[in-house]
């Protein structure tokens, strides 16, 4: 009885003192509350020999990831209209294999995406954000049956473009690496 009384009388102190208030959620963006329309148009692709649509997945994983977590942010494809611009682009796609089978035949793959990602303010031309380096891996497994193959390279490329958007839209959200002019 006396360890419920220490308990009770603990939970009391740490609420009036003001402990609760390190768990309050973020409720403001990291961006300028100048910017209400983001234009994501379609992500460039660097590399020579591009895969089949991934720029599109990479642009479109991001455009979905803003309307999923933007808080009212409204996304379109052009500039015309907008506040901010995310430009993307895919600078290299490789895949190599990484584990082998007793044959010596690569089993396991892993994809790595290297990207680049601006984000502007396009009613004053500031640069709010600006990684050059976004590096995705994933890996995918061929079968050993013929009967039962699928290509996992797709899948994969969607996985990666999932959360090379929850990176992104993170970092807009929550204003990690965003300039902003202290007012």
């Amino acid at each position: 009885m006396k360890f419920v009384k220490v308990f009770l009388f603990a939970a009391l102190v740490m609420s009036v003192s003001g402990f609760k208030g390190c768990y309050e959620p973020v409720t403001k963006s990291g961006l300028p509350s100048n910017v209400k329309v983001i234009a994501v148009p379609a992500f460039q692709f660097e590399v020579k020999g591009a895969r089949y649509r991934v720029a599109s997945r990479f642009t479109e994983a991001v455009s979905n990831e803003i309307i999923r977590r933007g808080r009212g942010l409204k996304v379109q494809g052009s500039r015309e209209g907008a506040n901010a611009v995310i430009e993307g682009t895919i600078r290299d796609f490789t895949f190599a294999g990484v584990l082998l089978d007793r044959d010596g035949r690569a089993r396991v793959y892993e994809v790595t995406v290297t990207s680049a990602v601006t984000i502007r303010d396009l009613d004053n031309g500031k640069i709010l954000y600006d990684n050059q380096n976004f590096i995705f891996r994933d890996s995918f497994e061929f079968s050993d049956d013929p009967r039962s193959f699928f290509n996992e390279e797709d899948p994969a490329v969607e996985r990666m473009s999932r959360a090379f958007a929850e990176s992104v839209v993170s970092a807009i959200i929550n204003g990690i690496g965003v300039n902003q002019e202290k007012k």
